[in-house]
């Protein structure tokens, strides 16, 4: 068993609150956790067409059958379950009686919002980290890594081959989360439009150029880039900037949540494929980025990741603020030592020297070997980079 580093945040927050709502996307691992850390407790699993035809039509039935403390497992099928749990917790306030699942989002914020105001803290939960599989002796080189992914069950027994999973992944979730909550009208276009996406992974977004490849609106590309992030299949990692200047892109940028699915979207099935594939760079730097909101995910600093891009070229693929501090990141997939790779953080400094403090620093993450200080840079593997993400700061918290 992969031991996950959520898991002590799970168990805190149960001891705390009535309720928890743990979302994520499909096969990260909440099922397992939950079970794992909760063994006594009761499971329902509102995927089952029985289990959930009960909870809609006899909610007092339900909590009969599944008495607490209990794991109700994709809550987003019965939404409504959630009124009964705010009148169940306002009757008996003890911590730690509902432990709540959900893979998608879109039908359940309004809800829990509404709901259970005060009654439940709401975490994020991601793929399997680089960390966790290090601990677990799982060290696979870089192309391998970025073919396989991060998801449980490919680790969980081997012999799995990451491309009939993420293709099988891929298909299940146009048909159970997509076409089951009414949100697309066509499924194959928004088939081609996840393609295209994959393709465009580390780009700024642009829907008016999505919208004339894929032959539909530009507000319809925006309303599935929500369903996308609400599922958790996509992550938008934000701009920084400042007000002092109006060249300063604004639009963030996509990428996916495991790079198991990019690559499968993109026909990479092979880590052979993966290292002659020109997008193989964009893979990479969507690993480290989604490497370093892992690390942060249940910290403050979930909010404080940005990339930096200005009409003038200079770029940053990822900033880091820590209190006042900027921290810098480079990301190159190559092991080469190279002082060119060093000219935009320098350029950033240059421009926005009240960005660089004495707790700042400046990094290149690569796939080389690290190097504390390479022309007054830090260049660091991939493998370590969870510690650089991971600040001492209170563990984020969405209470609602």
């Amino acid at each position: 068993m992969i031991k996950r580093k959520i898991a002590s945040d799970l168990q805190n927050a149960m001891n705390e609150y009535p309720s928890v709502s743990l979302f994520g996307s499909r096969q990260c691992g909440k099922t397992t956790i939950a079970k794992e850390l909760f063994p006594t407790y009761s499971y329902a699993n509102l995927e089952d067409s029985q289990t959930r035809l009960l909870a809609e039509t006899d909610s007092k039935e339900f909590f009969t059958k599944f008495p607490e403390p209990v794991i109700i497992d994709e809550i987003q099928r019965v939404p409504e379950l959630i009124s009964t749990i705010q009148v169940r917790i306002d009757n008996n306030h003890k911590p730690g009686q509902y432990l709540i699942t959900g893979s998608q989002q879109i039908s359940l914020k309004k809800a829990v919002a509404q709901s259970l105001a005060g009654r439940t803290l709401v975490m994020n939960m991601l793929p399997l980290s680089l960390e966790e599989l290090l601990e677990a002796n799982i060290d696979l080189d870089r192309d391998t890594q970025l073919v396989a992914g991060f998801m449980p069950f490919l680790y969980k027994d081997r012999g799995h081959s990451p491309s009939d999973f993420y293709r099988s992944y891929i298909d299940t979730y146009l048909e159970r989360d997509i076409a089951g909550i009414n949100a697309v009208q066509d499924l194959s276009k928004f088939r081609v439009f996840l393609k295209l996406l994959a393709g465009r992974v580390g780009q700024l977004v642009n829907n008016a150029a999505l919208s004339g490849e894929v032959g539909v609106s530009s507000s319809t590309i925006g309303h599935w880039l929500s369903i996308l992030e609400a599922s958790h299949i996509i992550f938008k990692l934000q701009p920084w900037y400042t007000s002092r200047t109006s060249q300063i892109v604004k639009t963030p940028k996509i990428y996916f949540c495991d790079t198991g699915i990019a690559a499968s979207l993109l026909g990479i099935e092979t880590p052979s494929q993966m290292t002659r594939d020109p997008l193989l760079g964009s893979l990479f730097e969507n690993m480290v980025v989604l490497e370093a909101l892992k690390a942060a995910i249940n910290t403050s600093a979930k909010d404080n990741l940005y990339f930096f891009r200005n009409s003038n070229g200079l770029e940053i693929d990822l900033i880091q603020k820590s209190g006042e501090a900027l921290n810098l990141f480079e990301i190159k997939s190559g092991k080469a030592l190279d002082k060119k790779f060093l000219r935009g953080m320098r350029s950033f400094r240059a421009h926005f020297s009240d960005s660089k403090d004495k707790k700042s620093f400046d990094a290149l993450i690569y796939s080389g070997e690290d190097v504390p200080s390479f022309d007054g840079v830090r260049f660091i593997n991939y493998k370590r980079i969870s510690s650089f993400f991971s600040p001492l700061e209170e563990k984020f918290r969405l209470s609602f």
